[in-house]
């Protein structure tokens, strides 16, 4: 049975490990290949997976569309990011257009060194058509490499 003097050191001994994960680093810039996919309601079977390979900076970015969505034909190009919160490995954001019924979007990704994965909930405007971008990523190397990716 633990005594009540053990408490408070397990306690202390507790923090830093969270105040250390508050602190989560961005990830390492360099070139991340990202799976993602476009998921539709009630036809999420008919997903396909897609390959890309972008470059992320070390910081996060002002203004900017952290990790923007990838698909093709999305309308996201010249959106800007808005309430971008971190919170230690968390990062969720809004996506803004400009416009009446402009197309908007809530990201959340989970965040690591050398890894990222998230989630893109899309609303395209005045259509009220919904769907969602998954995304995967892992570093590759350094930017330098964009030219000879793939493989």
């Amino acid at each position: 049975m633990m005594s009540f003097r053990a408490a408070p050191i397990l306690l202390l001994t507790a923090l830093p490990a969270s105040s250390a994960q508050a602190d989560a680093p961005w990830p390492v810039e360099g070139l991340y290949e990202v799976t993602f996919r476009l998921e539709l309601p009630h036809l999420e079977r008919w997903a396909i997976e897609e390959r890309k390979a972008i470059c992320v900076s070390d910081a996060l970015p002002a203004g900017r569309i952290p990790f923007p969505p990838l698909s093709d034909n999305n309308p996201f190009s010249e959106c800007h990011a808005r309430n971008i919160r971190k919170d230690g490995e968390q990062l969720t954001y809004d996506i803004a257009c400009g416009g009446r019924d402009a197309a908007k979007a809530q990201a959340a990704y989970v965040l690591t060194p050398h890894t990222f994965s998230g989630r893109i909930a899309m609303t395209l405007g005045a259509k009220n058509m919904t769907m969602s971008e998954v995304q995967t990523g892992h570093r590759i190397g350094g930017c330098d490499l964009a030219g000879k990716w793939p493989k």
